[in-house]
């Protein structure tokens, strides 16, 4: 899983709660950074769901970006977490699929958890924290 989310403490506590419920995320402050990741590395496996925040589309860029992140790993589940109100429409991507979901603020971190666990079960025996 990766989550770009600009800011650094939501991004980490995020992680740390996936972590809890079992899932294994990486997160970057950007989307170009995101994707500096590998795709894969390691005992990781690939990624199956995006998290963004809207706060990561910055420009027009962030869109070329996103269709760019999104390609690389073979267009998993994509998590849009939205500003409250839009002021703006929501961004779009040239990616075959649409947003799995959007998320608008307020939302908690159990939501976010929750809305993961929704989108990318997992099997029983993998529900359990990563140490």
């Amino acid at each position: 899983m990766l989550l770009v989310i600009p800011e650094q403490w939501p991004r980490a506590l995020l992680r740390a709660a996936l972590r809890e419920a079992g899932y294994d995320a990486l997160g970057a402050p950007s989307l170009a950074a995101a994707l500096r990741y590998p795709i894969q590395s390691g005992d990781r496996g690939p990624v199956r769901l995006t998290l963004v925040d809207q706060a990561a589309l910055t420009d027009e860029e962030s869109a070329t970006l996103l269709d760019e992140l999104l390609r690389r790993h073979g267009y998993p589940a994509a998590v849009l977490l939205a500003r409250a109100m839009p002021a703006q429409p929501l961004p779009a991507t040239r990616a075959p699929a649409p947003w799995r979901r959007v998320i608008r603020r307020p939302a908690s971190i159990a939501d976010l958890v929750a809305a993961v666990q929704t989108l990318l079960p997992l099997p029983p025996e993998s529900g359990q924290p990563i140490e």
